[in-house]
């Protein structure tokens, strides 16, 4: 091994890298051609509708579906920005993202297998559709439908930033800003041609490739670079010294290498609302749904902390690039810790094989970027356009206004991402998860109760969407003066500073709860819920299921998948 992993450096940081560029096509034409040709794939007599374009015909297995839940959740810019963090900030910044996603699975095993019953029972297609049939809200829906929405856009403009780390490192672009855009721009272009040709089908073929990748890199990486670079005892200490040495910008330390006391409930808020707030998100839902059975998903929520293991590796990988003194300088000349990863690769690895780690991170971003696409196409197609434009749209026009919603979705997010500064797509993305956790509530307490009023669980989304907007706008970046500057705030009432998300969660709650009891007790609305218990248990053998799923274009019970 150490033989094969001779570190080939390029001359400067401005040159191109043109061997690791080679790997890098050669690969992304590869899953290219996969993109296309997943139109094929367990595919039913047509994909006019959405249960066949956007949700693959409800019919992944258990690897299937752990390889498009592992390529929908972990993203290209979770492997650029996690070590990223860990680098500039460290643990607090970084590495809670670690534990978050460790918890995130029992949460997902406890609800997300009643969802997948409902809907499959009623031929949901998204969340909004669900809360739809639960409490008979247009209002509500749309409520949860639009920060749905809204919230995805932002997540999708983090994947092209992943891609621009990658095409910055190896030395395509410049100063020019159509040089430096038009290899995003092709990418872009290509990913949501075979989206709209295959559907949902295409991220999940091409989830395979990119796992493998996000694997094999990680695995070499972790054997080899510290045994270069003096041992862990020598990559700890590097970063225990850096994160102690005093910011010339904020006056105080530049980071925490392990979390001090007055960190904790900042660490520990952000990382259980992180999790409460992940599988809200309209990917990780329209993944879910794609499966096949509902023990397809608690089988998933077994086997999918195998990735959150992998992220602990990479999170250490921004220690370990603190220790080789990587110096992450953009084609422009200033510093930016997003390229730390890459820079840390082409540092020190062979080009051939910096090119399969530049290709892990880019196809890392289109297996996400066509997922969240699809989701976001979906919410629109689903509970906007059906609900309040065109109540009497056929099952194909509705694949059709999908198709083009989730083009003009990959458009929005490219004209975002090259039109505005970087840090706007983080602080948005960040502002998006304050915004998606309110929607808990109304999903997932509705799982398994009828108990809370319509009206009270909005007044509630309204107060949390207010509340958590306007804490975090108050945020400002020390660095740069801007706001909207990071995700955390003063608790009220505790004096700590938490993750300024949960914080709107609970008092979203609480006046869900306290409105509830107030027209609960004045009979204000009757309710009225198309589900039965039962629903929340159907699996794919239901007859019920089988004619519902029929009816919606799906494939029939016991069809071969």
């Amino acid at each position: 091994m150490s033989a094969a992993l001779v570190p080939m450096v390029a001359d400067d940081h401005t040159g191109v890298n043109g061997v690791a560029l080679a790997v890098l096509i050669v690969l992304f034409l590869l899953v290219t051609v996969l993109g296309f040709m997943a139109t094929r794939f367990r595919r039913g007599e047509h994909l006019n509708s959405l249960d066949e374009w956007g949700l693959g015909g409800r019919k992944f297995g258990t690897w299937i579906t752990w390889f498009l839940l592992g390529g929908d959740l972990y993203t290209a810019y979770t492997f650029v920005a996690v070590p990223a963090a860990m680098f500039a900030t460290g643990a607090v910044a970084g590495f809670f993202a670690v534990p978050y996603t460790i918890v995130l699975y029992p949460i997902v095993f406890v609800f997300m297998a009643r969802l997948w019953s409902v809907s499959h029972r009623h031929g949901y297609v998204t969340s909004a559709d669900f809360v739809r049939g639960r409490y008979g809200s247009r209002e509500l829906s749309l409520a949860i439908a639009v920060t749905g929405f809204v919230a995805t856009m932002p997540y999708i403009a983090l994947q092209l930033v992943g891609i621009q780390a990658v095409l910055d490192v190896a030395g395509l672009g410049g100063n020019n800003g159509f040089a430096k855009d038009l290899p995003l721009a092709i990418a872009f272009v290509v990913l949501a041609a075979y989206t709209y040709t295959s559907g949902l089908r295409a991220p999940a073929v091409i989830a395979f490739v990119k796992d493998a990748l996000i694997y094999l890199v990680i695995i070499v990486a972790i054997v080899y670079l510290p045994h270069k670079y003096g041992g862990w005892e020598h990559i700890f200490g590097a970063a225990q010294h850096k994160m102690a040495t005093t910011s010339p910008v904020t006056h105080k330390p530049t980071g925490a290498f392990i979390p001090v006391s007055q960190q904790y409930w900042a660490y520990a808020t952000l990382g259980l609302g992180s999790a409460l707030a992940l599988f809200m998100y309209p990917h990780s839902i329209t993944a879910t749904l794609s499966s096949k059975s509902r023990n397809t998903i608690r089988r998933n929520a077994a086997i999918l902390p195998a990735y959150s293991f992998v992220l602990g590796l990479l999170a250490l990988l921004g220690w370990v690039a603190i220790a080789a003194k990587t110096n992450p300088i953009g084609l422009d000349g200033k510093p930016n810790a997003q390229l730390v990863i890459p820079q840390l690769f082409e540092d020190a690895f062979p080009s051939w094989f910096a090119g399969v780690a530049f290709a892990a991170v880019a196809i890392g971003a289109l297996v996400p970027a066509a997922i969240m696409s699809i989701a976001a196409a979906n919410t629109f197609t689903r509970n906007i356009y059906k609900e309040w434009i065109k109540p009497t749209a056929s099952e194909a026009e509705q694949a059709k206004v999908s198709k083009l919603a989730s083009l003009v979705v990959k458009a929005f997010a490219l004209v975002f991402v090259l039109s505005l500064d970087k840090q706007n797509a983080i602080n948005f993305q960040l502002l998006g998860g304050v915004w998606i956790l309110q929607t808990f509530p109304a999903v997932v307490f509705s799982l398994y109760t009828r108990w809370f009023h319509k009206w009270a669980l909005l007044v509630g989304w309204a107060v949390g969407m207010v509340y958590g907007t306007v804490a975090a706008y108050r945020v400002v970046n020390p660095a740069t003066g801007k706001h909207f500057g990071g995700s955390v705030a003063d608790i009220p009432a505790i004096g700590q500073m938490g993750y300024i998300a949960l914080t709107a969660f609970v008092l979203n709650v609480i006046v869900s709860v306290v409105l509830t009891l107030v027209l609960n007790a004045t009979k204000v609305g009757a309710p009225v819920d198309e589900t039965a218990p039962g629903d929340y248990y159907a699996d794919a053998d239901d007859p019920r299921v089988a004619r519902d799923l029929i009816e919606h274009g799906g494939p029939a019970a016991g069809e071969p998948t």
